[in-house]
């Protein structure tokens, strides 16, 4: 695949007012938000409910494209359709989970690597014959004592720069997602400093890798203060900060910016993202990426009975990828 044509999936997934929905839950990840709700593991719950999330009507309006998990993305519709065909014939673009988890970084105690690289290239492969047209990778950096550490932070922007590599040689978008996590006591400044530095060992890796900015997307985190460190930080201070952050890390020609949830609350994640928009303009289209802050109120309501509440969780679906979708436009408006 040409740069040209990679470029073009990338605007494609933060077209004005669409975002993507994260629906890459490992087994073991789903099994857990199953269990919250009392439904069964099993691969046909797991592929039922897929399905109601991928064939909620009118969602390509406010969603371009959805990342999938391997499991997934080798399943059908009821129908038989592959989800894939499915995805691509109503505007919505196929995305594939391509990272193995973060592991233990040996000698780093409290730190992790994302590991998955070993085989990647066959894999991406075969990901793009099923129909993938992006791929999606997550670092984890953790906030507290001592860390994170420079190996740590070079570590990771290594592993997502060779992943990236590999993915635009294969014909995919990498999303690159360099997560700093929300939990601990840290307050937003020190936040704003390990975003910074991860951010900028990120792209300084890009580049060493001879990665396409154009045919790339940054999935990032925002700039929060640490889930026990009692600051209660407003939406303009959050998205203040995030916007300075990222304006002072990330080149211009980077297609777009989607952002993850990372725990917030479904409203929390959509008024930030709401504010950064307001602010603008921006360098690029601001978006959204979001999994829970998605699925969370569907989840609950499928759960009360998956044969007959389909129609009623798809309606939340839809209306939580609105208020987005808005959101990613600078136009959304708190319910009364």
């Amino acid at each position: 695949m040409s740069i040209e044509q990679l470029a073009e999936t990338a605007l494609a997934m933060v077209a004005p007012g669409k975002g993507i929905i994260a629906i890459d839950e490992s087994t073991g990840t789903i099994a857990k938000r199953f269990a919250g709700v009392g439904v069964e593991n099993t691969e046909e719950n797991r592929r039922a409910y897929r399905e109601l999330l991928l064939t909620t009507p009118k969602l390509s309006d406010y969603i371009s494209g959805a990342i999938l998990f391997d499991e997934t993305l080798r399943q059908s519709t009821k129908d038989g359709v592959p989800f894939a065909k499915y995805m691509a014939d109503n505007g919505i673009i196929p995305g594939i989970k391509v990272d193995k988890g973060a592991q233990a970084l040996a000698g780093c105690p409290g730190e992790l690597v994302t590991e998955g690289l070993d085989g990647l290239r066959a894999r991406l492969e075969e990901y793009y014959k099923l129909g993938a047209r992006f791929a999606k990778w997550r670092a984890v950096i953790n906030i507290g004592e001592d860390i994170p550490s420079g190996t740590c932070i070079d570590a990771n922007a290594h592993a997502l720069a060779r992943y990236a590599a590999l993915c635009q040689e294969q014909g995919l978008v990498p999303m690159v997602e360099p997560e700093v996590i929300m939990d601990g006591s840290h307050d937003i400044d020190t936040c704003y400093e390990v975003t910074e530095v991860t951010l900028r060992s990120l792209f300084a890796s890009l580049y060493e890798h001879n990665v396409m900015l154009e045919g790339t997307i940054l999935k990032a985190s925002m700039v929060l203060p640490g889930t026990t460190s009692g600051d209660d930080a407003s939406v303009e201070e959050v998205a203040a900060a995030t916007l300075q952050c990222l304006k002072s890390t990330v080149p211009a020609t980077l297609p777009g910016i989607v952002f993850l949830s990372g725990g917030q609350s479904d409203e929390a994640a959509t008024a930030h993202l709401d504010m950064m928009n307001r602010m603008g303009p921006n360098p690029w289209p601001l978006s959204f990426s979001y999994g829970r802050a998605m699925q969370q109120a569907a989840l609950k309501l499928w759960s009360q009975d998956i044969a007959a509440n389909v129609a009623a969780a798809q309606k939340t679906v839809f209306e939580r990828a609105r208020d987005n979708g808005l959101a990613a436009l600078g136009e959304w408006v708190k319910a009364a």
